[in-house]
């Protein structure tokens, strides 16, 4: 199993996810459009954690990028697929932390992919993780050798264990 859970990058992950879930509970209340603010819900628990003095500004704009292409990569799935999320993490739920799971069902919800139906997703290329890089749950691939590494928590993407190869592909139930 390619799971770390004590890098400072992987906690940062998880805090930033916990102000993110938070940040948007506070728009649905305020009965805003909380998708199409994701970006600057983003940016908002970015610039939060640099305040606490938790990360520089880059460590900051990097995570939030990786908060971002995860969302964006489950909302696609649920958009183009018409799946539920468990399709897109790939492994028994029943594994997650129950705060994970809850952050990304309200992160992806169908009411928030409306925002989706305003772009076109021509056939894309698939989205790449590099090794290095934080991901959230979920299962990804060696683009190599086709080696699985499962995610039930927001971990660092280690090199393929069977080949050492540095780029996966999210697996889905397709």
């Amino acid at each position: 199993m390619a799971e770390s859970h004590s890098t400072p990058l992987v906690q940062a992950y998880r805090r930033m996810m916990e102000r993110l879930k938070e940040r948007l509970e506070e728009l649905e209340q305020a009965e805003q459009a909380a998708f199409p603010q994701l970006s600057a819900s983003i940016e908002h628990v970015a610039e939060k954690a640099v305040e606490l003095g938790e990360l520089t500004r880059e460590e900051a704009r990097l995570i939030g990028g990786y908060l971002q292409r995860d969302l964006e990569d489950a909302g696609q799935h649920l958009a183009t697929t018409g799946r539920d999320l468990s399709a897109w993490l790939r492994f028994d739920l029943e594994l997650l932390e129950e705060r994970l799971l809850d952050f990304f069902q309200r992160g992806v919800d169908q009411s928030r992919l409306d925002w989706l139906a305003f772009e076109s997703f021509p056939e894309t290329e698939p989205v790449r993780y590099q090794c290095g890089e934080i991901t959230g749950p979920g299962t990804l691939q060696c683009e190599a050798c086709g080696e699985p590494l499962i995610f039930h928590a927001p971990s660092a993407i280690k090199p393929c264990v069977a080949c050492g190869r540095t780029v996966f592909l999210r697996v889905t139930e397709e």
